[in-house]
């Protein structure tokens, strides 16, 4: 068992190594100016394309700048201005939740611990890793749908309950690249392994994935 876990962490950082050299600048595509901003449109990505979410943010950070100003936005307001993000009812609410916490508990700022964010409205463990990754530069794992389709195609692990991979690659892969192998692995996702037709032709991981004559 310690000799499969050791060749298995081996091969996770020759994907780590390529993924590096073929995504250098890999980041959160979302676009944001501050934490703040960065959570709220995090809120507003789920089950929405991160384009979509680019589209409708720029106006209202514009207009809402501090969490009590969104805190205080009428619920309808809001979900008339993000309908197009879809799940708009359930979005507004957890977005004038979370921020009202803010306000409440934090002085109006996003907290830079990953205990205190899993318990705001809107924010679970893949929310509040990309907070601490992207706005905070603190090594987390985002275990999002590219994540669970590539961790599984690449053989790092047969979960696919969102916690236990975070923590099964928390074993095999080195803490200090944890951020960016998550920011390299949806630029993969979205680039090349797609999830219906991977370009294993040109895939720069090929060589070490088994999943690469299944297609």
């Amino acid at each position: 068992m310690e000799t499969d876990r050791k060749a298995l962490t081996t091969r996770a950082g020759k994907i780590l190594r390529a993924l590096r050299r073929t995504y250098p600048q890999a980041r959160c595509e979302l676009i944001y100016e501050n934490p703040l901003q960065l959570a709220i449109a995090c809120i507003l990505s789920a089950q929405c394309t991160d384009k979509r979410v680019n589209q409708v943010t720029p106006a209202l950070f514009a207009r809402y700048r501090t969490a009590a100003d969104w805190a205080a936005i009428p619920p309808p307001v809001l979900e008339e201005a993000i309908h197009s993000t879809g799940f708009y009812r359930n979005k507004a609410k957890n977005i004038i939740g979370f921020c009202q916490q803010l306000v409440e508990h934090f002085d109006g700022h996003v907290p830079n611990d990953f205990d205190a964010l899993v318990k705001l409205p809107g924010i679970g463990r893949k929310t509040a890793n990309v907070i601490m990754v992207s706005a905070f530069d603190t090594p987390g794992i985002v275990v999002d749908t590219h994540m669970t389709r590539l961790s599984n195609r690449l053989g790092l692990t047969r979960q696919r309950d969102p916690v236990k991979i975070e923590f099964e690659l928390r074993e095999i892969l080195p803490r200090p690249h944890w951020g960016h192998f998550s920011h390299a692995i949806v630029f993969h996702g979205r680039r090349c392994c797609t999830a219906r037709k991977p370009d294993c032709a040109r895939c720069e991981v090929r060589r070490w994935c088994p999943s690469k004559d299944q297609f």
